[in-house]
């Protein structure tokens, strides 16, 4: 009986800090968001972009999926202890391309600069392939939930620079 409650009590704290960990990177991208323009705006819908740029609907549930995949991998490396070394590192390393994906939307659309936005998500996707690596030390199905991310994020640098160049 207390071996099954001892059970009980790591599986919901297993959920509960999956869920944890999921609502820190949405808040990510909700502050993300805040810089992305609403339809129409003159800013976007005035950048020269390639034929094969995705269309505007497909951004949101793209994003929502790879934060919900982030964080879920910081939730199974959280689970290696908090106390190792390798998994301190794991998250600083995370939470600096976290931040930096925030950078990306300040940059491209805050600012306004697909130059500044270019620069900002070439350093990303380092940091994102960093923490891939960092977080294979540590987990290698929290390493795996990444890559859809890198993929994402390798093609967006792509986009990127075609923009730049289309609009220079």
């Amino acid at each position: 009986m207390y071996r099954a409650l001892q059970q009980q009590n790591m599986k919901n704290n297993r959920i509960l800090s999956t869920a944890l960990c999921i609502g820190i990177c949405m808040l990510f991208a909700y502050a993300g968001s805040l810089f992305t323009p609403v339809a129409g705006s003159w800013y976007y819908t005035t950048l020269v972009k390639p034929p094969w740029n995705p269309p505007d609907w497909l951004f949101p549930p793209v994003w929502t999926l790879l934060f919900v995949l982030m964080g879920v991998a910081l939730s199974l490396v959280l689970e290696a202890g908090i106390d190792k070394k390798e998994v301190k590192q794991a998250i600083l390393l995370f939470g600096l391309q976290l931040f930096l994906n925030l950078g990306w939307s300040a940059s491209f659309f805050g600012m306004r600069s697909p130059l500044a936005g270019f620069v900002e998500i070439l350093i990303l996707w380092l940091f994102i392939v960093m923490t891939i690596v960092t977080f294979s030390k540590v987990s290698k199905p929290a390493a795996f939930c990444l890559v859809p991310y890198l993929l994402w994020v390798s093609f967006a640098s792509f986009l990127n620079f075609v923009i730049l160049r289309l609009n220079s």
